[in-house]
């Protein structure tokens, strides 16, 4: 029998109460899976409050310290499940990020796992004990605690499922699987079957919150069948897995949308060799992620270089921008936190030709207009004006049938 990964978050361990029910969940699976690591969130909310304490005695905490802190929400989570599983008469162990020794880089807040020492655990699942793993944090070579970014504990999950070839891992979350759009933005979307590693990578990527992006690369990475399932209903959820060339597969998968974006304009930037790395060089030494990019066409020898970065880290791009500009001798610096951005995705794209002039076309149809553009083999996504965001998406869904069932599709 193959070792199962489960991974519960936030909303499903919230209170006592849902520990105690994901614990009846846990005695239920291991009935018929003797070989279980359940991985764990903190509970809702406890991270934003431990930020908020944070703060309220440093506006900007330290990376190492901020980490010690953030860590100690799962510690709670898997000792309290531990101690309820044993008091259903079933062995259970409860280790840290640093007990098993996930190790990761020193990127704090936003570490990289490199490797999992399995001896412990191995042990432990040899000897029928449930192995409950605190997610979303490690420990990098000098032992400092790290933590892994937002959504962390999916990745913590599924890198534990590759690094024990896991028959699967299973995604516990207040959704019962992925959807077609946001269901609170777009009423009429779809709860999907399956969707494909490329694809959901794409939707993790491009704002759909039910994964962590790293979580599906280290899925899609290692193969590791990935489930997304609803802890408090039953159901099959929606399996992420290779794509099946002996199916038919629809044109697009969904919409996704993200609405923390924000962009920076250089203007009047000399039109020379090198001129892109000298000014994202600076922003990713500084561990900010850049998006979108967009160079216009040169007049004049003078071209604008626009990009786009997440909304929290606005105004760290834009401390570095004005120094880079001063340097480089751009004519400006502008900059934009009233942004969102819109995706279609879908390997079906490959097959079909117009998918982004309709896009296109719908968007022009609602009056929505596109600031900036970007495209791959199964996606396209599109910058607009915050304001737009929701009708832009609804808009699209409705355009592409993506409310319809496939069978039903023409």
């Amino acid at each position: 029998m193959g070792i199962l990964v489960q991974k519960f978050g936030g909303t499903s361990v919230g209170s006592l109460d849902r520990i105690l029910y994901v614990a009846e969940k846990v005695r239920n699976t291991y009935e018929t899976q003797k070989k279980l690591i359940v991985v764990l969130s903190a509970m809702s909310g406890e991270t934003d409050r431990l930020l908020e304490m944070a703060q309220k005695i440093l506006p900007h905490p330290e990376g190492r310290e901020l980490d010690v802190l953030l860590s100690t929400g799962e510690q709670v989570t898997v000792a309290l499940l531990a101690m309820a599983l044993k008091n259903f008469g079933i062995q259970a162990k409860s280790y840290t990020g640093s007990q098993i020794k996930i190790l990761t880089n020193k990127a704090y807040n936003k570490a990289r796992i490199l490797n999992i020492d399995t001896d412990a655990i191995t042990q432990d699942l040899n000897a029928g004990t449930v192995v409950v793993v605190a997610g979303f944090q490690g420990v990098d070579e000098e032992g400092n605690i790290t933590t892994l970014g937002r959504g962390g504990s999916d990745t913590s999950a599924v890198a534990l499922a590759a690094a024990f070839k896991a028959s699967e891992c299973q995604i516990y979350t207040d959704v019962d699987g992925v959807y077609t759009a946001d269901p609170r933005v777009v009423p009429a979307a779809r709860r999907m079957e399956r969707v494909t590693f490329e694809e959901m990578l794409e939707l993790a990527s491009l704002g759909a919150k039910v994964l962590q992006i790293r979580a599906v690369e280290f899925a899609g990475k290692y193969n590791v069948p990935l489930r997304v399932l609803s802890t408090f209903e039953d159901g099959p959820g929606t399996l992420i897995t290779y794509e099946d060339k002996t199916m038919e597969q629809p044109i697009l998968a969904g919409v996704a949308y993200n609405r923390k974006e924000a962009k920076l304009t250089l203007l009047g930037v000399p039109d020379v060799p090198g001129i892109a790395s000298a000014i994202l060089t600076p922003i990713g030494e500084a561990h900010i992620e850049v998006d979108m990019i967009v160079q216009n066409t040169a007049a004049n020898g003078l071209t604008d270089f626009s990009f786009t970065v997440g909304r929290s880290d606005f105004q760290a791009a834009h401390d570095i921008l004005k120094n880079v500009a001063e340097k480089i001798k751009a004519q400006g610096l502008n900059g934009d936190t009233k942004i969102a951005k819109v995706s279609i995705v879908g390997v079906g794209m490959r097959s079909h030709a117009g998918i982004a002039s309709k896009m296109f076309q719908t968007l022009g149809h609602e009056g929505v207009n596109i600031q900036m553009i970007t495209t791959s083999e199964i996606k396209v996504s599109v910058v607009v004006d915050e304001k737009y965001l929701e009708l832009a998406v609804r808009a699209l869904h409705a355009a592409f049938g993506l409310d319809k069932e496939p069978e039903e599709e023409n």
